[in-house]
């Protein structure tokens, strides 16, 4: 518990030093002791359930899938303290980042960042096109436990252009289209803020690779 508590309670200072933003710092801290706990699994609805059975938070449904869905909450803020809590990032001295991305599949059809994306790894009883989000991912690699990890440090949707050029709904944030990117594009743009927190630490290429 006390590791706990000194790895949950930095993640709140990202947070606004208004109501709304230390009651959000404050559900973030039980969603991630949900997401621990071994009671449920991580569904949004069995998190909210585990939040008002375990935690007596008495969060109702729309407040909470507000908050889960929120585009002002600080991701940026909130992964660079991440990063400063791994204790040591490094392998014989150089951050060693994996670059990859996977498919989450929805059903709702104005859910943010959806499309009809390629599934290379669908059977034969499954669409090779299933409605889902794209989701690029960086991650840290390193040995936990004598074995190989791959930790995230950054994430983004990925979004189709044709959807972008419509200006469709699943491409809206905060009442504006997203600017479509390639995934390398993308790719690129997290690997320099994690060279940029990590500028004490030698990378492959050096910061003129990621300017190119």
């Amino acid at each position: 518990m006390f590791i706990l508590r000194d790895l949950l309670q930095p993640l709140q200072a990202p947070f606004a030093d208004s109501n709304l933003g230390k009651e959000r710092a404050h559900w973030l801290v039980f969603t991630l002791l949900a997401m621990i706990v071994p009671f449920t699994s991580s569904v949004t609805s069995n998190l909210l359930r585990s939040l008002n059975t375990l935690f007596g938070l008495g969060l109702d449904r729309r407040r909470f899938y507000t908050f889960m869905a929120s585009p002002s909450l600080p991701w940026e803020r909130l992964w660079q303290r991440l990063w400063s809590l791994i204790p040591d990032p490094v392998v014989d001295g150089r951050l060693l980042v994996a670059l990859d991305d996977s498919l989450n599949n929805k059903t709702g059809r104005k859910i943010f960042g959806c499309g009809f994306f390629h599934d290379h790894t669908s059977k034969p009883n499954q669409s090779r096109h299933p409605w889902s989000q794209n989701i690029v991912t960086i991650g840290l690699l390193k040995k936990v436990k004598g074995r190989w990890s791959c930790l995230p440090l950054a994430f983004c949707f990925y979004l189709l252009s044709k959807d972008t050029r419509k200006q469709s709904v699943i491409t809206q944030k905060s009442g504006k289209t997203v600017v479509f990117q390639t995934k390398m594009a993308q790719a690129v743009e997290m690997l320099r803020q994690v060279a940029a927190h990590f500028v004490h630490v030698p990378r492959l290429g050096g910061p003129k690779a990621l300017a190119r």
